[in-house]
């Protein structure tokens, strides 16, 4: 590829054929695209969110089907679509069916983008998502959210209350994490050592934040 770009925007047009063994190397691209822009913050979002992408494409509209995979840097977001020649629209189920019918990996997509839809070409359709190239810690908060409504409703749970919903989704990750201690129990882990290490890892992430906006 060309030398490091630093200018305000790019674009990358990548056509593939939609194939499980095509993923890989589609990801391996999308990695290479984003690390040549100087953008490795949003690497693993990207490539979550075309591996993602590319499922449903193979899922929905067939094995083997041309499409094409566009990357786009303009100012503070990454846009990524993936075109195909089906005029179906993807439809995101509820948070309370799970499975890759109900739009599973759509949610998974709506949890991890800033924003994301779908539109419709001269040839077919084109499902897009943008991520905020900047500020990676507001991605995890937001997956963070994602993960918390996603147990609040497996748990029965009522629907938040807007003047509360701070305290009450602060009592949901109190318990998600007793029941992510107990998995580990359970499994024959170390809860204590799982505790340690998470705590680890947010310090690092931490100090590298701070580092990097010295």
């Amino acid at each position: 590829m060309p030398g490091y770009d630093n200018s305000p925007s790019a674009r990358s047009v990548l056509p593939f054929k939609a194939e499980p063994a095509a993923v890989q190397g589609l990801r391996r691209s999308v990695r290479e695209q984003l690390a040549e822009w100087g953008l490795p913050a949003v690497i693993d979002e990207a490539e979550l969110a075309v591996s993602e992408l590319a499922a449903n494409v193979i899922k929905h509209v067939g094995v083997g089907v041309a499409a094409t995979l566009v990357l786009e840097r303009a100012g503070e977001r990454l846009r990524i679509e993936l075109h195909d020649k089906s005029y179906q629209v993807p439809v995101l189920g509820s948070a309370a069916c799970d499975d890759d019918e109900c739009g599973r990996g759509l949610r998974l997509l709506a949890g991890i983008a800033a924003d994301w839809g779908t539109v419709l070409t001269a040839t077919g359709k084109a499902v897009w998502c943008e991520l905020p190239t900047t500020q990676p810690d507001c991605r995890r908060v937001r997956r963070a959210e994602l993960a918390l409504t996603n147990y609040r409703n497996a748990a029965g749970a009522p629907p938040l209350l807007e003047s509360r919903s701070a305290q009450l989704l602060e009592e949901s990750a109190t318990d998600l994490i007793a029941d992510l201690l107990h998995w580990a129990n359970a499994r024959g882990g170390d809860p204590d050592g799982l505790l340690d290490r998470a705590q680890m890892h947010f310090e690092a992430e931490a100090e590298r934040a701070l580092a990097g906006a010295a």
